[in-house]
C-alpha cells in the first residue's frame, strides 16, 4: 500500500504530501521522540498526537512513509513547513491513536 492509497482508503486529512507514492510496511504507535526514533521502522506509518516540528526530524532520521497526527491534532505552522521542506507526508485523523491503527491493521491484513 501507498500513503497515497492510505489516506484514501481510511479518509485522512491531507496536510502535506511529499511523496504520495511512499510504499508502507506497517506501522508504529508513539509519542516519545526518542522512543519513537530508536524503535520505528523505515516505512512504516506512525501515528501520534505529537505536533511539534521535531516530529519531522524523527521521521526523516527513520526514514518513515508518513506521520499521521490522531486526536483531530493539527501540526504547529513549523511542523508543517518542516514537512513541506523535507518533502514528507503529513496526516491527520480525528480518530484515536488506537482506532487510527486498528483501522490501519484491519486495512494491513485485507487482501487486495
Amino acid at each position: 500500500m501507498t500513503v497515497s492509497e492510505l489516506a484514501e482508503k481510511m479518509e485522512l486529512e491531507v496536510f502535506c504530501l511529499g511523496d504520495p507514492e511512499h510504499g508502507i510496511d506497517s506501522a508504529y504507535c508513539g509519542d516519545l521522540l526518542s522512543w519513537v526514533m530508536g524503535r520505528a521502522e523505515m516505512d512504516n506509518v506512525w501515528f501520534t498526537i505529537m505536533s511539534n516540528q521535531n516530529v519531522a526530524a524523527v521521521a526523516v532520521m527513520t526514514d518513515l512513509s508518513c506521520i499521521v497526527l490522531t486526536e483531530g491534532v493539527k501540526p504547529d505552522e513549523q511542523l508543517l513547513e518542516r514537512a513541506k521542506t523535507e518533502g514528507l507526508n503529513l496526516l491527520g485523523t480525528s480518530l484515536s491513536t488506537y482506532r487510527a491503527a486498528a483501522a490501519f491493521a484491519k486495512l494491513e491484513d485485507s487482501p487486495e
